[in-house]
């Protein structure tokens, strides 16, 4: 039983990842978009452009994984897809895991890209290498979650585009990628502690930029694994109610 669940997350890996993620204009665009957007923040500042290495690898983790991831599962539903995988001897919960690793996979894709350019081009170290490698993982898988929660919440693809949009980009200006949190006024900062976007940068600015402070990275590893379990549950209850 437990092998046949494994095997259909594995199949719905392989297949999402052919049809929808590697193609040349959803990396481009999961590339692109953190780097314009942060160079436009730095313009007046070229020298803190470092500063915001961590925050990068975080909007690239975020960019990757809900460019497609909330658009894939809407897909397959309007056309009639998704009916027929429910078809075969697996359970919601497994469709749910493969449809998110898929987006995880092509986020860690996209990060990793990320992560290689702030290296290169920023001046910056991997403090902690297993630790960011850990935090990496865990932040896509999480993102991932969200964009497919995204996709099992509507019926239309350009809902699932029009409404990823709505989370996203208030996520990148509240969630201390160009700003620390802590400078911001204090209402915000309750909004931003709401959000995971929040604990993934701060948990890479431990791991690539340091001091790390254990205590503060493992509430960051503990937010981020409720995250990621409150979006499977519920993605994979909504995605039950409508299909019943």
């Amino acid at each position: 039983m437990i092998r046949d669940e494994l095997e259909g997350i594995w199949h719905i890996l392989l297949k999402d990842l052919k049809a929808y993620y590697f193609k040349p204009p959803n990396i481009s665009w999961g590339i692109l978009f953190p780097l314009v957007l942060a160079l436009a923040f730095t313009l007046r500042n070229p020298a803190g452009l470092a500063d915001l290495a961590p925050g990068l690898v975080a909007m690239a983790a975020l960019v990757g994984t809900t460019s497609m991831e909330a658009i894939v599962i809407t897909f397959e539903k309007r056309v009639g897809a998704l009916e027929r995988l429910i078809m075969a001897p697996v359970s919601l919960t497994t469709i749910v895991v493969g449809k998110v690793l898929g987006g995880a996979v092509f986020g860690l894709v996209i990060a990793g890209v990320m992560t290689v350019i702030s290296l290169l081009f920023l001046n910056i170290t991997i403090i902690h290498p297993v630790h960011m490698i850990a935090v990496l993982i865990l932040t896509v898988l999480t993102h991932s979650a969200l964009g497919a929660l995204v996709a099992v919440s509507v019926k239309e693809v350009f809902e699932a585009q029009t409404l990823s949009n709505y989370f996203r980009f208030p996520m990148v200006f509240l969630c201390g990628v160009f700003m620390p949190v802590e400078a911001m006024p204090v209402p915000i900062q309750v909004i931003a502690h709401l959000l995971p976007l929040t604990y993934a940068v701060d948990a890479f600015h431990h791991t690539l930029r340091g001091p790390l402070h254990m205590s503060l990275l493992l509430r960051d590893v503990a937010a981020l694994t409720l995250f990621l379990t409150i979006f499977l549950t519920l993605a994979t209850r909504l995605l039950k109610k409508s299909l019943d």
